[in-house]
């Protein structure tokens, strides 16, 4: 049923269509068109965008704290250094730290495989994971 409605489609198009002549051609550039004789600008909407800095250690670490600081688990006046242990001194249980890994991922939007994962043990691990990914902001 396709193929007979596609050859006769074909069929009703092509023999119409090579009998006609287009009658003007349509100049489109970026900033004028000509169309019949007729010039007017296309006013376009031109939007720019900058590139983010950099992510220095210093931005990384900032980051991470605020980020541990603000978390639920995470007793008040603790100091988070880049020797802070996830379990040991912030005291989180393995599903606080998922949680943790997975918030970490959407902060520099990026994906941690489950194998690095399982390494980042502190603070710094973390630091010095992030910063060796080219594509976290």
């Amino acid at each position: 049923m396709f193929r007979s409605l596609v050859s006769v489609s074909k069929l009703a198009v092509s023999k119409p269509a090579l009998s006609q002549k287009i009658p003007s051609i349509a100049v489109k550039s970026s900033l004028i068109n000509i169309t019949n004789n007729n010039i007017y600008n296309n006013r376009q909407q031109v939007r720019f965008y900058s590139h983010a800095p950099e992510l220095t250690k210093e931005i990384i670490s900032e980051r991470i704290i605020e980020l541990l600081e603000s978390y639920s688990k995470t007793a008040q006046g603790t100091k988070i250094t880049n020797e802070t242990s996830f379990s040991k001194d912030l005291g989180y249980d393995s599903f606080d730290i998922v949680e943790v890994i997975m918030e970490i991922e959407y902060e520099f939007s990026i994906l941690i495989p489950d194998k690095e994962a399982d390494e980042i043990k502190t603070v710094g691990q973390a630091i010095d994971f992030i910063s060796k990914q080219h594509d976290a902001c």
